[in-house]
């Protein structure tokens, strides 16, 4: 589905949020707080626009990128003559990369369009770094409020008959509002990042609150497990291995 309505993906983000998605993706890369030098890897990166930004914001940084569908990424390496980004076809519940690799890591509607969230959570945890940081932005189901028959027709009225007549893919752009509908509240998606093993974990909202940026942090190891790592360390050779 998504190889269907890849060379259409950034126009209709674009008309579906007013232009607000630009925005909402610098929201994600100041969260990020990256350095000179931090690696950051960007997951479901899609045609690659948090990659770009970050790239723009911090150029000194190096930046992974990765999908489930090969479309998108083809797309998003004709935008990088430059090959400014390393572009990776990857499954973000197995991500090919070691524990620890990774300053950052950021998605941008991933985690809404994998059957097992709280995995991928996990991944994201493992590839990154003790106090890394974590960004998800995803769309959230619209609150209850005087504004929530407006969204409602929106997303399943105005959002499909766009996805048809500029896409060519109404089913697609059916898909999207009803997943969202059906998708974790903000507050639910911060426990399953608790739950994956996350802390400091905050979220901020916007358009009406149908769009959440997550962020949270790895722990930093505990005074015990770092005790007992330097310990390990130095075991003397004779010493039998458990």
């Amino acid at each position: 589905m998504f190889g269907e309505i890849s060379a259409r993906y950034d126009l209709m983000n674009r008309l579906m949020t007013f232009d607000r998605d630009r925005n909402w993706k610098r929201e994600v890369i100041r969260r990020a707080r990256l350095q000179p030098g931090h690696r950051l890897l960007d997951v479901g990166t899609g045609t690659g626009g948090v990659a770009f930004e970050a790239r723009k914001r911090c150029p000194q940084i190096q930046v992974t990128a990765v999908d489930f569908t090969r479309a998108m990424l083809e797309i998003a390496r004709r935008r990088d003559p430059e090959n400014c980004v390393s572009w990776c076809q990857a499954d973000a519940l197995s991500l090919p990369f070691g524990e620890e690799t990774f300053d950052a890591v950021t998605s941008g509607y991933l985690i809404r369009n994998v059957p097992r969230p709280l995995q991928a959570f996990e991944e994201q945890l493992r590839i990154l770094k003790p106090g890394g940081r974590i960004v998800c932005l995803d769309t959230s189901p619209p609150p209850a409020g005087p504004f929530a028959p407006f969204i409602r027709f929106y997303l399943r009225r105005v959002i499909p008959f766009l996805g048809e007549i500029i896409a060519g893919n109404r089913s697609a752009y059916t898909y999207l509002p009803e997943t969202t509908q059906a998708f974790f509240k903000p507050q639910r998606l911060a426990a399953l990042m608790r739950e994956a093993g996350f802390e400091q974990v905050s979220h901020r909202q916007f358009m009406f609150g149908t769009i959440t940026v997550h962020a949270g942090e790895r722990p930093l190891p505990t005074h015990a497990s770092r005790t007992s790592s330097e310990g390990r360390s130095f075991r003397s050779p004779a010493e039998p291995t458990l």
